[in-house]
Formats: structure tokens, C-alpha cells, sequence
């Protein structure tokens, strides 16, 4: 007589997780979000959730670590291999613009939520951040030796929000003239002219659909 074998466990089940707690929590906000309903919205029955995650908390923080560390893990190949200075800051700009689009809900998450985990998450979170905005400054300050360090990180620091601006507003342009926008105002931003060849951000790379939302 055969032994039962255990049912597999779906391995994309925690993905599935993650992006319904993102659109969701997006869309409503962390506190009005049940367990329950991104338990539905990932259609998984019953408790099945909580095989994963232990709390709501705890999707919220690897929801923001996953994107903090996706920035931060590029971020430092990009300065590794980049070659020069002006083409890294061009890479670094271009992969932001590519996250900002395609993963717009995750990234209003960030913004609107993370005084929500608890502090000892958060103070790691925002290390992560610090690390990434230095990589920026490396690579910017070579460029602008006319600019004291607390300029340059004005300016690091406009070029992403910049970028960030469509985060909560929906301009209906077509993802890559809304990338080639974004790539433009950034580099501005820091008054550095973009790398030749220019780094392009094609549909492809930031996904074909845009969210139908106006002023979301």
C-alpha cells in the first residue's frame, strides 16, 4: 500500500501574497485591510496565509524589504560595472523609472505605510535607504565637483522624487514616453547631462499596461 503523499506547497503562493496585499493596501490603506481579504484576493482558502506570514506586519515588511533591497541590490551592480560615472548615474536613474512604473503599487505602499512596521523593521528599512541614496551621491559627486556633499544630496534626492512624482498621479502617457519624461527630468534634476547612447527604458522592461487610475 502506497503512503499519502503531502500535498505541494504552491511555491508561487507567497508572490501571489505579496501582490495582493500590495494592490490592496495601495488602493485602501494597511489598517482598513484585513488578513482575511488578502488571503481571498491571493485565492487562498481559509488560514493558508498564515503558513507564510504570522501577521500582517509581516507581509508589510518583506513587501518593503523585497523592493528596497531590488533598488539596492541593482544600485551597487550598476556602480560596480557602470564603467564611468556619467553612464552610472544614467543606469541608476533609468532602473528607478523601470521600478517606479512597474512596480508603482509596491512603491505607494512604501511611501504611505512604513511607519507602520514595527521599529526595529523600519530602522533597518532605513538604513537600506540610506545605502542606496549613497550610491547615487558616489557616483553623482564626481560630476558636480562645483557642489558641496549636502547640495549633491539635495539634488539626489530631487532627482528621485522627481521620478516618484507619478507614484499617486496617473498622466495616461503611453510607459515609454512617460519613461523618457522621467529619465529627463531626473538627470536635470542633478544638472547632468544622460550617457550617450542614452539609457532607454522600452515597454518591455516596465510592463505593457499602465493602471487605469486618474489622480491615484
Amino acid at each position: 500500500m502506497k503512503e499519502a503523499q503531502r500535498p505541494r506547497r504552491d511555491p508561487a503562493r507567497k508572490a501571489r501574497i505579496l501582490t495582493a496585499a500590495a494592490e490592496l493596501i495601495s488602493r485602501n490603506g494597511y489598517h482598513t485591510v484585513g488578513m482575511a481579504e488578502i488571503g481571498q484576493a491571493a485565492g487562498i482558502v481559509g488560514s493558508g496565509i498564515y503558513r507564510h506570514f504570522d501577521s500582517k506586519s509581516a507581509i508589510l515588511a518583506e513587501l518593503l524589504e523585497q523592493v528596497m533591497d531590488q533598488l539596492s541590490t541593482a544600485a551597487s551592480s550598476i556602480v560596480d560595472e557602470a564603467g564611468d560615472d556619467r553612464r552610472a548615474v544614467s543606469e541608476l536613474i533609468g532602473n528607478h523609472v523601470r521600478i517606479a512604473i512597474h512596480d508603482r503599487r509596491i512603491l505607494q505602499v512604501y511611501h504611505r505605510e512604513a511607519r507602520n512596521l514595527p521599529e526595529n523593521e523600519l530602522r533597518r528599512l532605513r538604513r537600506a535607504q540610506r545605502h542606496y541614496i549613497e550610491e547615487w551621491v558616489g557616483a553623482v559627486a564626481p560630476l558636480r565637483t562645483d557642489l558641496a556633499d549636502g547640495e549633491i544630496r539635495v539634488l539626489v534626492h530631487a532627482a528621485i522624487g522627481s521620478i516618484q512624482s507619478i507614484l499617486f498621479f496617473n498622466s495616461g502617457l503611453p510607459v515609454p514616453q512617460l519613461a523618457a519624461l522621467l529619465v529627463g527630468a531626473a538627470h536635470a534634476c542633478l544638472g547632468i547631462d544622460a550617457a550617450s547612447p542614452a539609457v532607454v527604458v522600452e515597454a518591455g522592461d516596465a510592463g505593457e499596461e499602465w493602471p487605469d487610475e486618474q489622480g491615484a
